[in-house]
């Protein structure tokens, strides 16, 4: 019978790379964060219940090279010279983790620090988790009111992110990436 993937651990990771080449600066941000002997495959934004956020290192030492990986991933690339660019993953897990799902974010921009860019992926899972577990707000609520309300409601335990941001430098490609990476 059938048994479908439901993911038990997810661990975080990020990298940057360089090159003249497009790909191959994506190719070093992979060796980067790690995950670059493995086949990865993009899935969207659920953490799924009863899974538990891992050390990269210990995801990592549970892999096979060739393995296929699901991963949110969130990936930027530019060759414009002193062009900051940024790639983001936030977390957003339920006080009941265990019975209920959290969210997952993608998030990747230009002009934004690792702060900017991982404060706003962050707030994007909640806000998106929120929405799950019944927490009403006007959407022209400002994002420390938001937070505000996340914590009292007492639905959400605990946020995160991984954030990646680089200037890009003359004559190269530079690649940002962050990735929530699914482990059995």
């Amino acid at each position: 019978m059938y048994e479908p993937f439901v993911a038990k651990e997810i661990f975080l990771t990020k990298g940057i790379g360089r090159h003249k080449e497009k790909l191959a600066s994506f190719e070093e941000a992979l060796r980067d964060a790690h995950i670059a002997p493995f086949n990865i495959v993009p899935v969207s934004s659920i953490f799924p219940p009863g899974c538990k956020l891992i050390p990269a290192a210990k995801g990592v030492k549970q892999l096979k090279p060739g393995q296929i990986l699901h991963c949110v991933i969130s990936r930027n690339t530019s060759n414009e010279y002193r062009r900051m660019i940024a790639a983001s993953v936030g977390v957003a897990i339920p006080k009941d983790g265990k019975n209920n799902y959290g969210y997952l974010s993608e998030h990747h921009s230009f002009g934004e620090t690792d702060k900017q860019a991982g404060d706003y992926a962050e707030d994007l899972a909640a806000l998106m988790l929120s929405t799950t577990l019944g927490i009403d707000f006007d959407n022209d609520t400002t994002w420390d009111k938001k937070e505000e309300i996340w914590k009292m409601s007492g639905k959400i335990v605990r946020t995160t992110n991984i954030t990646q941001s680089a200037i890009c430098v003359d004559g190269m490609w530079t690649t940002v990436l962050a990735a929530a990476v699914f482990v059995k």
